[in-house]
């Protein structure tokens, strides 16, 4: 049954699809849905009944065993990117809006509430992970307090709060991820960069102490994330020389234990933005949802 997607943002070219897919741990593949309009980023829900993706603004759910996707009712809110956590409880979606904030919507739809804050200087939220307990939210927020533009990681409650600067970098960092222990958060960053690009693979606790670079290679690593049973992280690996995290590349999903250890390839894929941006492990820690991107 063909569905359609509302369009915005970014397209596809011609004869590019979206192949929505999930792989377990030894790389073997599925795919869940195929689509020739973007759909990005999928989480897995708690229960594990549900993928919820993005596509044109919108949130959208789908059983991982393929059918006809659902629209989740996001209130006045249209406008909604790929990065997007579910509470642990099943409950909540919380997602970044291209206005800027964050917001909280209930997992069967419904109307959208706020829980970001309003800043005297620019401070663009893109959130990227969730407390095992719940309770807070992390993020990057773009700031512009002079002429330079800068990416640092924060966190927020997720009731609404004050927020809490972890770092003050002046390169960028992106990712942030809460570890299923709760003592870590996962992100990439270009701290390490000897050229503009270069992101590696780094974790901190969660007060931003700590730091510790996790991948040390040529590739470019971005979007860490760590697997419900603590085991694994999952990340996307870039080739070397990329700048930022772009669509339509060769990309390669890796994994490595949460010391940085172990590092290997699970499986190669036309893809890039959209691809994993953020968690998709499945519950029991077995599978992963990913978007790749292939040509014709």
């Amino acid at each position: 049954m063909s569905f359609s997607f509302p369009r915005r943002g970014r397209s596809l070219s011609t004869g590019q699809q979206s192949q929505l897919e999930i792989i377990n741990l030894a790389g073997e593949r599925r795919i869940v849905f195929l689509t020739d309009e973007v759909i990005e980023a999928p989480n897995w829900s708690g229960d594990g009944k549900w993928l919820v993706f993005n596509a044109g603004g919108q949130i959208f759910k789908i059983s991982p065993n393929g059918g006809t996707p659902e629209h989740i009712d996001t209130g006045h809110l249209d406008d909604l990117n790929n990065d997007h956590v579910l509470s642990p409880d099943g409950k909540t979606i919380y997602v970044s809006s291209d206005d800027g904030h964050l917001y909280a919507v209930p997992f069967q739809g419904g109307g959208a509430w706020r829980v970001s804050n309003e800043h005297q200087t620019p401070h663009h939220y893109y959130l990227h992970g969730i407390s095992p307990d719940g309770l807070t939210l992390s993020y990057v927020a773009v700031e512009q307090p002079d002429e330079e533009r800068m990416v640092n990681i924060f966190t927020l409650p997720a009731a609404g709060g004050p927020d809490t600067r972890l770092t003050g970098f002046s390169v960028p960092n992106d990712g942030p991820e809460y570890s299923a222990d709760g003592r870590w958060i996962y992100f990439n960053s270009e701290l390490a960069a000897s050229q503009p690009g270069h992101a590696q693979i780094f974790r901190m606790r969660i007060d931003g102490t700590g730091v510790e670079q996790l991948t040390f290679d040529a590739r470019v690593n971005w979007f860490p994330h760590c697997s419900p049973d603590g085991k694994l992280i999952a990340y996307l690996s870039y080739p070397e020389g990329t700048i930022g995290h772009p669509p339509d590349r060769d990309v390669i999903l890796r994994l490595m234990s949460p010391n940085g250890e172990d590092q290997r390839d699970l499986t190669a894929l036309f893809g890039g933005q959209g691809t994993i941006n953020v968690n998709s492990w499945s519950p029991d820690s077995s599978e992963l949802a990913f978007v790749s991107y292939p040509k014709a």
